[in-house]
């Protein structure tokens, strides 16, 4: 199986929905995935997820199925820090906390890192706790269950088939570093996922396991091919 995760793209946020050159963002991730095609479709259920993966699902002829554990409320209230203004931004982008994130006393605290007294106020082993539970029992529906002793797959039902996840970057920090049983701290911190960009997983398996693989991460080579601007959170244009 090859698994597409997919976030959605240039968004307001207020109201909910895709900007116009967002709109062409999500055609142009859509051509690129249609070249191979896709077998099934899944999308959080925020307007701007959804109208994401409309393009693919349209191109694909396939539906799409709406899963709100993965919608992006749901992490922010989880997965949020508190700022001295009052405000609240992720965890992974307020610098304190990312810091934390990277330093050697998180890294030495291996699984329990949220047990720092730095951190452990913030409850956010319980929104990670959360999205796990979820992405297990999606990928145990898909064919795979996690071994999350062993950080791999047992392959229960291993398939050929291509999953597409459209969703978002908050989630998908911590939905990806779930499934690839890599710590959040490390993950959040150092892999970013652009507007419309692209993540491929191999789930291979081999003797009856899956240690999944990943092809590509945050990549929007579909945006320079379509001659969109592109560039991380709006911050870089190349």
């Amino acid at each position: 199986m090859l698994l597409y995760f997919v976030r959605h793209g240039d968004p307001i946020y207020d109201p909910d929905q895709l900007t116009p050159l967002g709109q062409r963002q999500a055609e142009a991730v859509a051509r690129r995935i249609a070249l191979q095609g896709i077998d099934k479709i899944f999308a959080s259920t925020s307007t701007r997820a959804y109208q994401t993966a409309i393009p693919t699902a349209e191109i694909c002829k396939k539906p799409i199925t709406q899963l709100d554990w993965c919608n992006e409320s749901h992490a922010w209230d989880q997965l949020c820090v508190d700022k001295p203004d009052g405000g609240r931004t992720w965890a992974f982008r307020y610098p304190p906390t990312a810091q934390l994130f990277v330093s050697r006393e998180i890294r030495s605290l291996g699984e329990k890192w949220y047990t720092h007294p730095d951190i452990e106020k913030y409850h956010l082993e319980k929104g990670l706790a959360r999205i796990q539970n979820e992405a297990d029992k999606f990928l145990l529906s898909l064919g795979y269950e996690h071994l999350s002793e062993k950080n791999l797959f047992k392959a229960i039902n291993p398939t050929n088939e291509r999953v597409a996840l459209f969703a978002h970057e908050g989630f998908g920090a911590a939905f990806l570093s779930c499934i690839l049983d890599i710590p959040y701290p490390e993950f959040s911190v150092h892999f970013g996922l652009t507007h419309s960009s692209l993540t491929v997983i191999e789930f291979r398996e081999d003797h009856g396991y899956v240690i999944p693989l990943v092809f590509t991460s945050g990549n929007d080579s579909h945006l320079y091919h379509e001659h969109l601007l592109t560039g991380y959170q709006n911050r870089i244009r190349y």
